[in-house]
């Protein structure tokens, strides 16, 4: 547990650095892309879909919330690194490479910012493995990158359309609103579902039991998110036909798929976590006649209101608590069950047990004898 507190630490240090820099370097950038007025406009449009867009996200995570912190660091990740150090250094490709416009757009683009939106992902993977449970967890964060990644490079655009800066018109209030629905009604989705095959990669790489499988895995999501973001920026300047046929064809039923199959993860998780927690069960870690209580959202819900009307809210606070620790629990134990446990498995094991047995004897479920205290 102490190399998993340093370890975190570090994570934090490193990431909190780089979003400091990087906002610094943007807030520079967009300062220098038009009046105050024109980028405060450009702002609060461009803010519009981002709730909209975390809300989606955050239903995906029900069953084990990820820590509200580390969602915000790849939100600010998303939105201050990886735009900071995709447009340096597709400045310096351009510079010292020579790449044109639209070789810029379509293939040195791509590379670079899903490598710069991933690199989050990977520092996850590296110093905080475990807060990745899996696939789901990785789609979610993914998501959050590319977020911020896209209320960032929304703003720039926005400002563009309106100043007349982005070659495509006069400016005005009718080349922002065109703007705005293009980007951020039509396409709101393009960057967290760019991004969301890395986050696949790094959810599959948390499961592998080799290293060569965690290399293929990390490889073969940053190849299909680079793919994809080809595709959809090659449409854009027109190298691959009718950008709304490209849009119909391809990119649309592409993002359904992916809300299918990550509404089948989410979905795949109650199962999941019934089966490890009726087993842990079984072993003498938690009570069985618990677990319905821990798995499904609604009992969940008419649990802890429970807590709150006999308890108050220290007593829904303690619910809280247990659910959470046997949810992680159920999550470990499956990775226990699957053969592909952490290094620090058992140490992690007792510790959720160790909350599970603090909190047991204060807490009740709906039908069962309330503690008296």
């Amino acid at each position: 547990m102490v190399r998993h507190h340093r370890e975190s630490l570090v994570f934090t240090l490193v990431v909190t650095l780089m979003a400091l820099v990087g906002a610094g370097v943007m807030l520079v950038i967009i300062a220098l892309s038009g009046a105050p007025g024109t980028l405060a406009l450009a702002t609060v449009v461009a803010f519009l879909p981002v709730g909209p867009l975390v809300a989606c996200f955050l239903w995906l995570d029900r069953y084990e919330p990820e820590p509200r912190v580390l969602l915000g660091s790849g939100l600010a990740w998303g939105a201050f690194v990886a735009t900071a150090a995709a447009i340096i250094l597709q400045g310096v490709g351009g510079l010292f490479a020579g790449f044109d416009e639209v070789q810029s757009i379509a293939v040195v683009a791509p590379i670079v910012e899903e490598a710069t939106k991933g690199a989050f992902l990977v520092l996850l993977l590296w110093w905080r493995r475990a807060e990745l449970d899996g696939m789901l967890d990785g789609i979610v964060y993914a998501g959050m990158v590319g977020i911020g990644f896209a209320f960032v490079e929304n703003i720039l655009y926005l400002a563009a359309a309106y100043n007349g800066t982005d070659g495509l018109g006069p400016g005005g209030t009718e080349a922002l609103t065109a703007t705005f629905v293009v980007r951020c009604l039509v396409s709101p989705f393009a960057h967290p579902l760019f991004t969301a095959f890395i986050g696949i990669g790094v959810g599959l790489a948390v499961g592998s039991r080799t290293r060569g499988g965690r290399l293929l895995a990390l490889a073969t999501g940053y190849a299909l998110a680079v793919l994809a973001h080809m595709l959809w920026n090659a449409a854009s300047v027109g190298l691959t036909g009718n950008f709304v046929i490209v849009y119909l064809t391809l990119m649309a039923p592409l993002f359904l798929a992916l809300v299918g199959f990550a509404v089948w993860l989410r979905s795949s998780e109650g199962r999941m976590l019934y089966a490890a927690l009726d087993d842990a069960a079984r072993r003498g870690l938690l009570p069985a006649t618990d677990v319905p209580w821990l798995v499904d959202l609604s009992a969940r819900r008419a649990a802890r209101r429970f807590a709150r009307l006999h308890g108050g809210e220290r007593g829904e606070e303690a619910m809280e608590e247990y659910q959470q620790a046997a949810v992680e629990l159920g999550f470990l134990h499956h990775r226990y069950l699957r053969g592909t446990p952490p290094p620090d498995f058992a140490v992690r094991g007792q510790t959720f047990v160790a909350r599970l047995n603090a909190v047991r004897p204060y807490i009740s479920f709906p039908g069962q004898v309330v503690p008296t205290r």
